[in-house]
């Protein structure tokens, strides 16, 4: 089965670094939920140098920040899952970076057990899949707001 993350290309993304790509999800549990992927296949954090490490998390704290500002809002959850047994369901490193709402959900911690129950794959039937129009829109959006706030 190929992986889902390495049909991803830059030009995917709304947001990238030398490695990494940002990238929204086709199925958010709640607006703005994006990922943070390697370019390359990557299936552990383990694989990453020191350097590569600190430039995922460089990237995800910006998305989390362009996010908040696209979304009016000061709060996010993000979230890396390593393996099966820990909810990984695609074996491709990759951040989940979702900003909150007061009221979003019932619970404040909710988010991940949606993400948990709901997520087979990147492409998961379980939630309300983007269509095409919708998940331009959304990219050119974020890409746009990137542009002003120079990200």
């Amino acid at each position: 089965m190929a992986c889902p993350f390495c049909d991803k290309r830059v030009q995917d993304g709304f947001l990238s670094s030398e490695n990494f790509v940002a990238i929204y999800n086709i199925a958010p549990v709640l607006p703005g939920h994006s990922l943070i992927i390697p370019k390359k296949h990557v299936e552990s954090l383990f694989d990453f140098t020191d350097a590569e490490v600190a430039e995922f998390m460089v990237l995800g704290r910006k998305v989390a920040f362009l996010l908040t500002k696209a979304l009016n809002t000061d709060a996010f959850d993000w979230a890396i899952q390593e393996k099966e047994a820990a909810g990984q369901s695609v074996p491709h490193v990759h951040m989940h970076v979702v900003p909150r709402k007061v009221g979003d959900l019932p619970n404040p911690g909710d988010w991940y057990q949606e993400l948990e129950k709901s997520e087979v794959h990147i492409d998961s039937a379980n939630r309300k899949k983007l269509n095409p129009e919708e998940m331009n829109s959304i990219v050119t959006m974020l890409r746009k707001k990137a542009a002003e706030l120079n990200l």
